[in-house]
């Protein structure tokens, strides 16, 4: 519900704030008091287009604030869960205009962009008038209309669903269906690359082998030359490294009869001498096993460039070789049992299509069963609502077998034809504004209990009537106010009386500035307003009794 709407600097309002109720509230004026600026400035809020022009003169920036209690309306609570916009039991929209014509949306105090300002405002208020936004001229929100009238909200999430499970299996089926169109050729393909990849016999340890091998016979002669120069500093040389070791492991022994605390670094000096010997007696073993062979390492240059080759061929690293051989025999495995997955999977998607298509006939039959019963109920408020031969009609239109999809086998379209003898045509193409605006209010009060969208608002729907019409659509609207927040900008004392809720807009001049002003009338302020509806410049004794008599009555329904 609305709770509150703060409007700053807009057109000819420079301030101006409402605190909202539940309920049916009239808002009424003189003509050209202002009344449609708080549609606008409630359609900014909502995310509706504007420029700087709407911005008052004088100011740089204009802003408009709505406020939304949302005690019972999940659907909102999840939608701002989701976006991680909620907060506890309510919903700020915030809209800033300034001169330069950027626009900035708020929710909750935080910046979004304006498609998600226009997703949340759909959810939380439909504008119904000549000049407004209108959800009921969309084809999807007639169809939701129709189904949730006819109470099958249920079998059209079944429907969307099994929809939805045949498209993904049809998208799978068509894939597999082109590849298998090239199918022996790339069986072709895929059978030579294995072939080729097997002649390398490569695993990962195996080229760690082969790469280790090439190392160390390419480099054959610098591993001689240095492991020879290391064998005569050892023990060569006339000053080897072995030999000054054993003279001074001699020397230690001798000091050590002299002094028993050198016994611990005699004892180091021989393991040292020790490992001396073993390291010399390999590197010995490793020199006379040395030999140069020239077409060893041919061989391996040729296999690593083998392997390098097909790398770059397959473009993957050389370690990476084993993998992508394992993912073409994977794939090669897959092509052929192709056929029998082929068939498997068509066989599916046959019995996805045949469940898609009996749930659609069922929800065909139900819905021309409401079909029948909404036009009926709305064809009726029509001639209560000044459109007396009036007709509204809900067409089902069959949609070809490729064009049917999650919505079910056909298009939903509301038609109307507002006066006798005129042929029906959709809703959307309804050239008056105040009839759109009346058979939009017949619309809802046949399916109040279908909607979810907590407050309504009706701008003139009474455009063009009068009279115990005027009155009519003024019930209606209470009617409606018993499940929803009706808001209705109205010229009619009838539509005003039923009201729960007035509120007066008035245009005023002060030094050379003309500004609109908002008030809620009590009750006594409520009967003058009603009574200059009523009668013409001046009011009279008479005029004031009728006006409190309207009132008493709508009070007493």
């Amino acid at each position: 519900m609305l709770a509150q709407l703060q409007i700053r600097n807009l057109a000819i309002v420079s301030a101006m704030e409402l605190e909202l109720s539940a309920g049916l509230t009239a808002l009424t004026g003189e003509t050209g008091a202002g009344k449609s600026i708080l549609i606008d400035a409630l359609g900014l809020a909502l995310g509706e287009r504007a420029d700087n022009g709407m911005i008052r003169a004088g100011s740089e920036r204009a802003e408009v604030t709505a406020v939304f209690e949302l005690n019972s309306h999940p659907a909102v609570a999840d939608w701002l869960k989701k976006k991680e916009l909620d907060e506890a039991g309510e919903c700020i929209l915030r809209r800033s205009l300034n001169r330069e014509g950027r626009s900035r949306a708020f929710i909750n105090g935080r910046s979004v962009p304006l498609q998600q300002l226009q997703e949340i405002g759909g959810l939380l208020v439909e504008i119904h008038g000549q000049h407004a936004h209108q959800s009921l001229l969309k084809t999807s929100h007639q169809r939701r209309l129709l189904d949730a009238f006819g109470g099958q909200l249920a079998l059209t999430e079944r429907l969307a669903q099994q929809y939805r499970d045949y498209q993904s299996e049809l998208k799978r089926l068509h894939a597999l269906t082109a590849a298998a169109s090239d199918r022996a050729s790339r069986l072709d393909l895929l059978r030579y690359q294995l072939q080729e990849l097997d002649s390398l016999n490569l695993t990962t340890e195996a080229l760690t082998s082969i790469e280790q091998e090439h190392t160390r016979l390419s480099h054959l002669g610098q591993l001689r030359d240095s492991c020879s120069e290391i064998v005569n500093g050892l023990d060569e040389e006339q000053h080897s490294l072995r030999s000054r070791l054993a003279r001074y492991v001699d020397r230690l022994d001798e000091m050590a009869q002299l002094d028993k605390s050198l016994a611990d670094p005699r004892e180091m000096l021989d393991s040292a001498l020790i490992q001396v010997d073993e390291s010399l007696g390999q590197l010995h073993n490793y020199l006379s096993d040395m030999e140069m062979d020239p077409a060893r390492l041919q061989q391996l240059e040729g296999r690593l460039t083998a392997i390098h080759d097909a790398a770059r061929k397959y473009r993957v690293a050389p370690e990476q070789l084993p993998e992508r051989r394992l993912e073409i025999e994977r794939e090669l495995q897959q092509l052929d049992h192709a056929d029998e997955e082929l068939a498997t999977l068509t066989s599916r998607v046959d019995a996805q299509r045949a469940a898609y298509l009996q749930l659609g006939k069922q929800l065909t039959r139900q819905r021309r069963n409401a079909a029948k019963r909404l036009q009926e109920e709305i064809s009726q408020a029509m001639q209560k609502l000044g459109m007396p031969g009036g007709v509204f009609a809900v067409s089902l239109h069959p949609l070809q077998p490729e064009q049917a999809a999650a919505g079910g086998l056909e298009q939903v379209e509301f038609q109307v034809s507002a006066n006798p003898g005129m042929p029906l045509q959709s809703l959307n193409r309804v050239a008056s504004g105040g009839e759109l605006s009346r058979i939009s209010l017949a619309i809802q009060v046949a399916t109040v209990q279908c909607g979810s969208t907590p407050t309504l608002v009706f701008d003139e729907v009474d455009v063009g009537i009068g009279g115990g019409v005027a009155e009519i659509v003024g019930q209606m609207l209470r009617t409606l106010a018993a499940n929803r927040q009706i808001l209705c900008v109205t010229h009619l004392p009838q539509v005003a009386a039923q009201a729960m809720h007035h509120f007066q807009i008035q245009k005023t001049t002060r030094k050379r500035m003309t500004r609109t002003e908002i008030a809620r009338l009590p009750e006594a302020e409520r009967i003058q307003e009603i009574a200059r509806m009523l009668g013409g410049v001046k009011i009279t004794e008479q005029t004031l009794a009728h006006a409190r008599e309207m009132v008493n009555l709508a009070s007493a329904n």
